[in-house]
């Protein structure tokens, strides 16, 4: 009785941590498109990794060769994926040291071998969600050291490696918050502001005498180019996918054995119950 009471209280406290880390995770994340069993998204969105990433990120614990589990050939890895090392059995290094990036960006960039499980929740968002909204987030601020910030992580020391592809878009954000006064007692405020395309901002404060709701957020982001918008999204969705397979190449097979397993649990639990039915059917 006190294991199963330990066993309840553990999946209780599992539980309460997923919901505050849900609480506390800021801008909502968009679900990620599904494309784990679709070659060619794979395939593309490890073109985007390495053309895209794979300067300032390093995929240590991942080989070029591995990337023939997704339909490429060593023949194909060679001629396009294959920059910055000669054999495709090699580890995907990078030249730039964390010294470097840390002076150019203010913070070493991560490995990104693993970033898909790393930034998973249990019984929440995947990785490959996290990835997605994150990519589909960033917006211009000339203020910003890069001229970039990014509504899943602000003041992210990372430029927006993909912008050419996305186009230009231009965020609306309108707040309204409590902000202190000169005599420190605090009043209702509602912010509007707008950064365009090229990262200028106007930004408009408006003071809600009798406000008596509570502080709210709302975002919108408009891409310039509607259709290079929505192929960037598809591209992201690839990369993001191929991301979460990279964390764990052998992850289709773990589920496929899983549900097998699981299979024969149930089939193993019937003849179990049978047997026990008829071992006791005769003992009163």
């Amino acid at each position: 009785m006190t294991m199963i009471k330990k066993l309840l209280g553990a999946l209780a406290l599992s539980l309460t941590c997923t919901v505050a880390g849900a609480a506390e995770g800021g801008y909502a994340l968009e679900r990620a498109p599904d494309r784990m069993n679709d070659m060619a998204a794979l395939q593309n969105g490890a073109k985007l990794f390495v053309n895209y990433c794979l300067n300032c990120h390093s995929a240590n614990s991942m080989r070029y060769n591995k990337l023939t589990d997704i339909g490429l050939t060593e023949e194909d890895i060679k001629k396009n994926l294959l920059f910055s090392s000669d054999k495709v059995g090699d580890l995907m290094k990078i030249a730039l040291t964390p010294e470097m990036g840390k002076k150019w960006f203010g913070a070493a960039p991560p490995d990104l071998s693993v970033i898909a499980r790393a930034k998973s929740t249990n019984l929440g968002p995947s990785g490959a969600d996290y990835i997605y909204t994150y990519l589909r987030t960033f917006y211009r601020d000339a203020s910003r050291p890069t001229g970039w910030d990014n509504l899943v992580f602000p003041s992210v020391g990372m430029p927006h490696a993909m912008w050419e592809r996305q186009g230009g878009v231009t965020l609306h954000r309108t707040t309204v918050a409590q902000e202190a006064k000169d005599d420190g007692s605090k009043e209702w405020v509602k912010t509007t502001a707008t950064y365009d395309p090229a990262g200028f901002s106007d930004v408009k404060k408006e003071v809600l005498a009798d406000y008596t709701g509570h502080a709210t957020d709302s975002v919108k982001l408009e891409p310039v180019n509607a259709k290079a918008a929505a192929k960037y999204d598809s591209d992201v969705a690839d990369l993001a996918n191929f991301m979460d397979w990279m964390a764990e190449p052998v992850q289709l097979e773990r589920k496929k054995i899983g549900v097998g397993v699981i299979l024969f649990l149930l089939l193993f639990f019937a003849v179990a119950w049978r047997l026990n039915s008829v071992f006791w059917k005769d003992i009163k």
